[in-house]
């Protein structure tokens, strides 16, 4: 465990779970003979973020005493913040053929191994319970809570170790916390704003960007990579989306872009924490939080993802959660503005639903400058006209 930074990582030091070498080797011939777990995309991504520190302080899948009060109030059995449950999900009749205190491998979808668990319980989750306290839904048609009703109510806990890493699609842009901020510090920045997006960027994420990057030394660009619905634009399309726009509207020296490898469970309000919690742990002393942050559909309030930090208690969060409204440009300013800023009705607004942005795409046809640069419509035309 280590901290590099000006702020210290979510339960005071940074998670190393990562096997190299010997002790790599050593946890190989363990798992000779070993029973094994097959982990879905989530599962996976969650045994990168744990062994990897960004998920700090956890340093495995939640157990029941953790998962009952983190379900019920947002927090670890010791009192830490921690707003979703971290699990391993299994089938019930695997569970039982488990034994506590066992080294079980847990394996890639594809049958790669990749890391190891040693297992402290297996227990009963409940999900409807789960969905209605972390989703506020039950909702089948909500992604999150369709997710959990199929994994069923199995679980496996223990501390876990990562043999093999992922493979990462985006190599060069791939930062590990410890990685992030050794970046930071390299540059002189004490004051980093994370970014969190799973769409493509356009004009309002800019003003909102730029807006934060005036108050602090740099700004980390942080999409999210993981599983996400099959109707969101692929990763790649999105990080390209991004470096095309970094390579003609911000200051080299001030920002950041590396890929965030977590998993997409829309559950707006507590989702937005899990993600302020990820991005303090990468080393981020401040975090944009926009309007409906993780929301799917209308399962949430506006601003119940801004509302739920002043929920907390002092000490929660060493990070700043930075709030914006929501942006778009004003014909008569001549500017990206938002209530805060524009005195003009909607009238003067350029608004351009996602179904209209998507028909234009699909036509060929660039959004308006004002909407999207032009730059980044390229790419998104392409990709749609490749789809």
């Amino acid at each position: 465990m280590t901290t590099t930074s000006t702020i210290a990582p979510h339960g005071g030091a940074l998670v190393d779970r990562v096997l190299r070498g010997g002790a790599r080797e050593e946890a190989l011939a363990r798992l000779t003979g070993a029973a094994s777990v097959t982990l879905s995309d989530v599962g996976l991504s969650d045994l990168e973020l744990i062994a990897t520190g960004a998920f700090s302080p956890l340093t495995g899948f939640l157990g029941r005493a953790d998962y009952d009060r983190v379900v019920g109030e947002a927090r670890l059995e010791n009192g830490a913040l921690w707003p979703i449950p971290i699990t391993l999900p299994v089938d019930e009749a695997e569970a039982r053929g488990l034994r506590e205190g066992r080294p079980v491998a847990l394996l890639a979808p594809d049958g790669r191994l990749a890391g190891l668990l040693e297992v402290r319980e297996r227990y009963l989750a409940d999900p409807r319970r789960e969905a209605a306290e972390v989703y506020r839904t039950t909702d089948a048609a909500h992604p999150g809570v369709a997710r959990l009703f199929a994994q069923g109510a199995a679980r496996l806990a223990g501390e876990v170790w990562l043999l093999d890493a992922p493979p990462r699609p985006f190599p060069h842009l791939h930062l590990t916390p410890a990685e992030s901020r050794r970046a930071f510090a390299e540059r002189g920045w004490r004051t980093v704003v994370g970014f969190q997006t799973r769409n493509p960027v356009h004009r309002a994420h800019e003003y909102i960007q730029k807006a934060a990057l005036e108050l602090v030394d740099g700004l980390f660009l942080h999409p999210l990579v993981g599983a996400t619905r099959d109707d969101d634009l692929p990763a790649a399309v999105r990080v390209r989306s991004y470096e095309v726009l970094l390579q003609g509207y911000y200051p080299a020296t001030r920002a950041l872009l590396a890929v965030f490898p977590a998993a997409m469970r829309y559950a707006g309000p507590r989702e937005a924490l899990l993600h302020a919690i990820a991005r303090q742990n990468y080393g981020c002393t401040h975090f944009i939080v926009g309007r409906d942050h993780a929301g799917v559909g209308n399962y949430y309030g506006t601003y119940d993802a801004q509302r739920i930090f002043d929920t907390l208690r002092p000490g929660d969060l060493a990070i700043t959660p930075l709030r914006f409204e929501h942006t778009f440009y004003c014909r008569t300013c001549a500017s990206v503005a938002s209530s805060r800023t524009c005195p003009h009705d909607s009238n003067h607004h350029l608004t351009l639903s996602g179904t209209k942005v998507r028909e234009l795409l699909r036509a060929g046809q660039a959004p308006p400058p004002e909407f999207t640069r032009p730059e980044v419509a390229r790419v998104l035309i392409e990709a749609l006209r490749v789809a």
